[in-house]
Protein backbone atom coordinates (compact mmCIF):
# COMPACT_ATOMS: atom_id res chain seq x y z
CA UNK A 1 0.00 0.00 0.00
CA UNK A 2 1.18 3.53 -0.80
CA UNK A 3 1.02 5.90 2.15
CA UNK A 4 1.45 9.68 2.25
CA UNK A 5 3.25 10.88 5.39
CA UNK A 6 2.82 14.60 6.04
CA UNK A 7 5.43 15.50 8.65
CA UNK A 8 7.76 18.53 8.78
CA UNK A 9 10.31 16.92 11.14
CA UNK A 10 12.74 14.96 8.94
CA UNK A 11 14.06 12.87 11.84
CA UNK A 12 10.56 11.78 12.88
CA UNK A 13 9.61 11.14 9.27
CA UNK A 14 12.71 9.06 8.58
CA UNK A 15 12.22 6.87 11.65
CA UNK A 16 8.53 6.32 10.98
CA UNK A 17 9.10 5.71 7.26
CA UNK A 18 11.61 2.99 8.09
CA UNK A 19 9.11 1.24 10.37
CA UNK A 20 6.35 1.51 7.79
CA UNK A 21 8.62 0.20 5.04
CA UNK A 22 9.43 -2.87 7.12
CA UNK A 23 5.70 -3.58 7.26
CA UNK A 24 5.27 -3.37 3.50
CA UNK A 25 4.21 0.25 3.01
CA UNK A 26 5.57 2.44 0.22
CA UNK A 27 5.93 5.86 1.87
CA UNK A 28 5.88 9.26 0.17
CA UNK A 29 7.00 12.10 2.44
CA UNK A 30 5.56 15.62 2.31
CA UNK A 31 7.09 18.27 4.59
CA UNK A 32 4.28 20.81 4.35
CA UNK A 33 0.60 21.09 3.66
CA UNK A 34 1.27 22.44 0.18
CA UNK A 35 3.53 19.50 -0.66
CA UNK A 36 0.86 17.10 0.54
CA UNK A 37 -1.83 18.72 -1.61
CA UNK A 38 0.47 18.73 -4.64
CA UNK A 39 1.13 15.02 -4.16
CA UNK A 40 -2.62 14.40 -4.44
CA UNK A 41 -3.11 16.44 -7.62
CA UNK A 42 -2.09 13.90 -10.30
CA UNK A 43 -3.91 10.96 -8.70
CA UNK A 44 -6.18 11.88 -5.75
CA UNK A 45 -6.68 8.20 -4.92
CA UNK A 46 -3.06 7.13 -5.36
CA UNK A 47 -2.54 6.60 -1.62
CA UNK A 48 -4.23 4.10 0.66
CA UNK A 49 -3.88 6.31 3.75
CA UNK A 50 -2.66 9.82 4.63
CA UNK A 51 -0.84 10.28 7.95
CA UNK A 52 -1.24 13.99 8.71
CA UNK A 53 0.69 15.90 11.35
CA UNK A 54 -1.16 19.02 12.52
CA UNK A 55 1.87 21.20 13.30
CA UNK A 56 2.92 22.06 9.75
CA UNK A 57 5.09 25.07 8.84
CA UNK A 58 2.90 26.61 6.13
CA UNK A 59 -0.70 25.98 7.24
CA UNK A 60 -2.65 24.35 10.02
CA UNK A 61 -3.16 20.62 9.65
CA UNK A 62 -6.90 21.03 10.18
CA UNK A 63 -7.04 23.25 7.11
CA UNK A 64 -5.05 20.72 5.13
CA UNK A 65 -7.42 17.93 6.20
CA UNK A 66 -10.39 19.90 4.95
CA UNK A 67 -8.73 20.46 1.57
CA UNK A 68 -7.75 16.79 1.28
CA UNK A 69 -11.30 15.73 2.02
CA UNK A 70 -12.59 17.93 -0.80
CA UNK A 71 -10.24 16.20 -3.25
CA UNK A 72 -10.39 12.56 -2.24
CA UNK A 73 -12.04 10.04 0.06
CA UNK A 74 -8.64 8.56 0.98
CA UNK A 75 -8.59 7.80 4.74
CA UNK A 76 -6.80 10.44 6.83
CA UNK A 77 -5.25 9.75 10.23
CA UNK A 78 -4.27 12.85 12.19
CA UNK A 79 -1.05 12.33 14.17
CA UNK A 80 -0.48 15.09 16.72
CA UNK A 81 0.46 16.05 20.24
CA UNK A 82 -2.90 17.82 20.70
CA UNK A 83 -4.55 15.41 23.11
CA UNK A 84 -7.61 17.37 24.28
CA UNK A 85 -11.06 16.06 23.41
CA UNK A 86 -12.11 19.25 21.63
CA UNK A 87 -9.19 18.93 19.18
CA UNK A 88 -10.02 15.29 18.47
CA UNK A 89 -13.67 16.07 17.83
CA UNK A 90 -12.74 18.98 15.57
CA UNK A 91 -10.46 16.73 13.54
CA UNK A 92 -13.07 14.01 13.14
CA UNK A 93 -15.73 16.52 12.17
CA UNK A 94 -13.45 17.88 9.44
CA UNK A 95 -13.32 14.45 7.88
CA UNK A 96 -10.40 12.69 9.54
CA UNK A 97 -10.97 8.95 9.87
CA UNK A 98 -8.91 8.58 13.03
CA UNK A 99 -6.82 10.61 15.48
CA UNK A 100 -3.60 9.38 17.09
CA UNK A 101 -1.92 11.29 19.91
CA UNK A 102 1.88 11.51 20.25
CA UNK A 103 3.72 9.72 21.72
CA UNK A 104 2.03 6.62 20.34
CA UNK A 105 2.77 2.93 20.23
CA UNK A 106 3.93 1.92 16.74
CA UNK A 107 1.89 -1.27 16.87
CA UNK A 108 -1.26 0.69 17.61
CA UNK A 109 -0.55 3.11 14.75
CA UNK A 110 -0.10 0.21 12.34
CA UNK A 111 -3.35 -1.34 13.53
CA UNK A 112 -5.19 1.94 12.99
CA UNK A 113 -3.71 2.29 9.49
CA UNK A 114 -4.95 -1.17 8.56
CA UNK A 115 -8.35 -0.45 10.14
CA UNK A 116 -9.03 2.77 8.22
CA UNK A 117 -7.72 1.29 4.97
CA UNK A 118 -10.20 -1.58 5.31
CA UNK A 119 -13.02 0.94 5.61
CA UNK A 120 -12.21 2.36 2.17
CA UNK A 121 -12.29 -1.02 0.42
CA UNK A 122 -15.54 -1.75 -1.40
CA UNK A 123 -17.54 -4.43 0.33
CA UNK A 124 -19.44 -6.64 -2.12
CA UNK A 125 -22.04 -7.44 0.57
CA UNK A 126 -23.33 -3.90 0.14
CA UNK A 127 -25.01 -3.15 -3.16
CA UNK A 128 -26.10 0.32 -4.26
CA UNK A 129 -29.85 0.74 -4.33
CA UNK A 130 -31.51 3.69 -6.00
CA UNK A 131 -30.61 6.61 -3.71
CA UNK A 132 -29.53 4.25 -0.96
CA UNK A 133 -27.96 0.99 0.18
CA UNK A 134 -29.11 -2.60 0.26
CA UNK A 135 -27.71 -5.10 2.75
CA UNK A 136 -29.38 -8.42 2.15
CA UNK A 137 -33.06 -7.90 3.10
CA UNK A 138 -32.35 -4.44 4.54
CA UNK A 139 -32.85 -1.40 2.31
CA UNK A 140 -31.73 2.06 3.46
CA UNK A 141 -32.96 5.03 1.43
CA UNK A 142 -30.67 7.91 2.35
CA UNK A 143 -32.50 10.93 0.86
CA UNK A 144 -35.90 9.98 2.33
CA UNK A 145 -34.40 8.45 5.49
CA UNK A 146 -36.56 5.35 5.14
CA UNK A 147 -35.62 1.79 6.07
CA UNK A 148 -37.33 -1.45 5.12
CA UNK A 149 -36.72 -5.15 5.77
CA UNK A 150 -37.99 -7.59 3.16
CA UNK A 151 -40.08 -4.75 1.75
CA UNK A 152 -41.76 -3.86 5.04
CA UNK A 153 -41.14 -0.34 6.33
CA UNK A 154 -39.43 0.05 9.71
CA UNK A 155 -40.02 3.25 11.68
CA UNK A 156 -36.79 4.60 13.14
CA UNK A 157 -36.04 7.73 15.13
CA UNK A 158 -33.66 10.29 13.64
CA UNK A 159 -30.70 9.10 15.69
CA UNK A 160 -31.48 5.44 15.04
CA UNK A 161 -31.40 6.10 11.31
CA UNK A 162 -28.15 8.11 11.57
CA UNK A 163 -26.53 5.29 13.54
CA UNK A 164 -27.65 2.59 11.11
CA UNK A 165 -26.61 4.62 8.06
CA UNK A 166 -23.17 5.24 9.55
CA UNK A 167 -22.49 1.56 10.27
CA UNK A 168 -24.04 0.40 6.98
CA UNK A 169 -21.71 2.41 4.80
CA UNK A 170 -18.74 0.36 6.03
CA UNK A 171 -19.99 -3.10 7.02
CA UNK A 172 -17.50 -5.30 8.82
CA UNK A 173 -15.50 -2.29 10.02
CA UNK A 174 -15.39 -1.63 13.76
CA UNK A 175 -16.50 1.88 14.68
CA UNK A 176 -15.14 3.07 18.00
CA UNK A 177 -17.75 4.22 20.52
CA UNK A 178 -16.28 7.73 20.70
CA UNK A 179 -16.28 7.97 16.90
CA UNK A 180 -19.96 6.99 16.69
CA UNK A 181 -20.90 9.44 19.44
CA UNK A 182 -18.95 12.21 17.71
CA UNK A 183 -20.51 11.60 14.29
CA UNK A 184 -24.10 10.80 15.32
CA UNK A 185 -24.55 12.92 18.47
CA UNK A 186 -21.93 15.57 17.70
CA UNK A 187 -20.64 15.50 21.24
CA UNK A 188 -17.94 13.89 23.36
CA UNK A 189 -20.00 13.70 26.58
CA UNK A 190 -19.22 10.36 28.18
CA UNK A 191 -22.78 9.99 29.39
CA UNK A 192 -23.87 9.55 25.78
CA UNK A 193 -22.33 6.07 25.89
CA UNK A 194 -25.41 4.68 27.61
CA UNK A 195 -27.61 6.39 25.03
CA UNK A 196 -25.63 4.65 22.29
CA UNK A 197 -26.24 1.26 23.89
CA UNK A 198 -29.97 1.95 24.08
CA UNK A 199 -30.09 2.95 20.39
CA UNK A 200 -28.21 -0.18 19.33
CA UNK A 201 -30.62 -2.37 21.30
CA UNK A 202 -33.59 -0.55 19.76
CA UNK A 203 -32.25 -1.04 16.23
CA UNK A 204 -31.73 -4.75 16.79
CA UNK A 205 -35.29 -5.05 18.05
CA UNK A 206 -37.01 -2.93 15.39
CA UNK A 207 -35.16 -4.59 12.51
CA UNK A 208 -35.78 -8.01 14.09
CA UNK A 209 -32.15 -8.86 13.36
CA UNK A 210 -30.20 -9.11 16.65
CA UNK A 211 -27.03 -10.24 14.88
CA UNK A 212 -26.98 -7.30 12.45
CA UNK A 213 -25.02 -5.03 14.81
CA UNK A 214 -22.20 -6.78 16.62
CA UNK A 215 -20.71 -5.49 19.86
CA UNK A 216 -16.90 -5.50 19.86
CA UNK A 217 -16.14 -5.56 23.55
CA UNK A 218 -14.12 -2.62 24.79
CA UNK A 219 -14.02 -0.96 21.36
CA UNK A 220 -17.38 -0.30 19.72
CA UNK A 221 -19.75 -1.75 17.15
CA UNK A 222 -19.77 -3.09 13.62
CA UNK A 223 -22.47 -4.03 11.17
CA UNK A 224 -22.45 -7.65 9.98
CA UNK A 225 -23.99 -7.63 6.50
CA UNK A 226 -26.71 -10.31 6.25
CA UNK A 227 -27.05 -12.72 3.35
CA UNK A 228 -29.33 -11.63 0.57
Amino acid sequence: MRLLLVEDDDHVAAALSAVLARHGFVVAHARSGEEALRALVPEPDAFGVVLLDLGLPDQDGYEVCGKIRKRTSTPVIMVTARADVRSRIHGLNLGADDYVVKPYDTGELLARIHAVSRRSVHDESVTPAEDGLRLGPVRIELPTRQVSVDGSAVQLTRKEFDLLALLAQRPGVVFRREQIISEVWRTSWEGTGRTLEVHVASLRSKLRMPALIETVRGVGYRLVAPAA
